[in-house]
C-alpha cells in the first residue's frame, strides 16, 4: 500500500483552517492508499519533511498559504525527489500572487479589475489612488493565501489604515477598483475522463464582502448551483477550465469571479481551496453527486498513477 505525506499547517493566519481540511480529507482518504498527516509550522517544516523523506511515497500539500499555496513546499519535494498530486512550483507561486496571476491571465484577454500594486515602504498617494480606481475599492494582500488583511474601503480617509492592515500579512499589496455584480466561483479537477468543471456557487456575503468572517464563521450563503443564466454558467466554466489549462493547474482548484452584467471577470485563482465541512469545494461535490472518497482516488490515480 502505497503512503501519502498529507502535509498541513503552513505559516499563515488559516493554519488552522487547513487542519480542519487535512482532518476533512484524512476521512475521506482512498482506501487502496495510507495516509500519514504531516503537520507542520515555520520551525520545524523543513525538518518533518526530511524526516518523512523516506516514509512516504508522495505527498499532497494542503497548507492554505505559506510555504505550501506558493510553491515553497513543492520546491522542496521536488529537490527530496518527492512526487505530489499538486500544482508544481511555477504554477503555485504565480497563482498565489494575486496581483501578477491577474496581469498574467490579463495578457491572455481575461477581463480582470482596474488596479495598482504598492511595495512595502512605498509612499501611498490615498487621493490620487481613489481618483484613479474611484470607491468603494479593494485594498489586500498580493502576496498571501489567507482571507485576513484584506478591506473595502468607502472613504478616502481609510486608505492608509486599510494598507496598514494589508502589509501586516504580506509584502506586497494591490489596491483594486470595485465590480459590481454576483460573486461566482468554480471547482476544476482532472480525473480520468478529462478536466471537470464542479457546478458553480454563488457567493451572497451578510458582510462588506467574502471576508474571513464570511467564509468560516458562517457570516455568508453559499448557493450552489449558482443562481444565474445557463449560458453564463458555461462561459463561466468554460473560462475556469482554460485558465486551469494555461495556469498548469493540478488537482483540485479554485476559481473566483465576478459575473458583471454578463461578462465574468477574474477575481483570484486558489490552488489548495478550502476543504473544511463548511468549505465551498465539498458543497460543489455533493451538487455535483461525486463521492469525496472517489474524487480524491481520481485525483491521485490521475497526478499520481497511485
Amino acid at each position: 500500500m502505497k503512503r501519502i505525506g498529507l502535509i498541513c499547517g503552513g505559516f499563515s493566519s488559516e493554519y488552522y483552517i487547513s487542519l480542519k481540511s487535512a482532518q476533512t480529507i484524512q476521512k475521506y482518504f482512498p482506501a487502496h492508499l495510507e495516509c500519514h498527516l504531516i503537520e507542520i509550522d515555520q520551525n520545524n517544516w523543513q525538518q518533518k519533511l526530511q524526516q518523512a523523506a523516506s516514509t512516504i511515497d508522495a505527498a499532497l500539500i494542503y497548507t492554505h498559504g505559506n510555504p505550501g499555496e506558493n510553491g515553497k513546499i513543492q520546491a522542496y519535494l521536488d529537490m527530496l525527489q518527492i512526487p505530489y498530486a499538486n500544482s508544481g512550483t511555477l504554477a503555485s507561486a504565480l497563482s498565489f500572487d494575486k496581483w501578477f496571476c491577474n496581469q498574467f491571465l490579463k495578457g491572455f484577454g481575461f477581463k480582470v479589475a482596474q488596479s495598482k500594486l504598492f511595495h512595502q515602504g512605498e509612499e501611498i498617494d490615498a487621493h490620487q489612488l481613489v481618483e484613479e480606481l474611484g470607491l468603494p475599492l479593494f485594498i489586500k494582500p498580493s502576496d498571501s493565501g489567507s482571507s485576513f488583511g484584506i478591506s473595502k474601503v468607502k472613504r478616502v480617509e481609510e486608505v492608509h489604515a486599510a494598507f496598514d492592515l494589508a502589509f501586516q500579512e504580506g509584502k506586497d499589496v494591490v489596491a483594486e477598483a470595485f465590480l459590481n455584480g454576483t460573486e461566482i466561483t468554480c471547482g476544476v479537477y482532472r480525473s480520468l475522463e478529462g478536466m471537470i468543471a464542479l457546478p458553480l456557487t454563488e457567493i451572497v456575503s451578510e458582510t462588506d464582502f467574502f471576508d474571513y468572517q464570511a467564509k468560516y464563521d458562517g457570516k455568508s450563503k453559499e448557493i450552489t448551483p449558482a443562481r444565474i443564466q445557463l449560458s453564463h454558467q458555461q462561459e463561466v466554466q468554460s473560462q475556469a477550465k482554460r485558465i486551469y489549462q494555461l495556469l498548469g493547474l493540478r488537482a483540485i482548484a479554485r476559481i473566483d469571479f465576478m459575473l458583471v452584467d454578463e461578462t465574468p471577470y477574474i477575481i483570484e485563482v486558489n490552488t489548495t481551496p478550502g476543504f473544511s465541512p463548511a468549505s465551498i469545494v465539498p458543497q460543489m461535490l455533493e451538487v455535483a453527486q461525486v463521492n469525496i472518497q472517489d474524487f480524491w482516488s481520481a485525483i491521485f490515480k490521475v497526478e499520481l498513477g497511485m
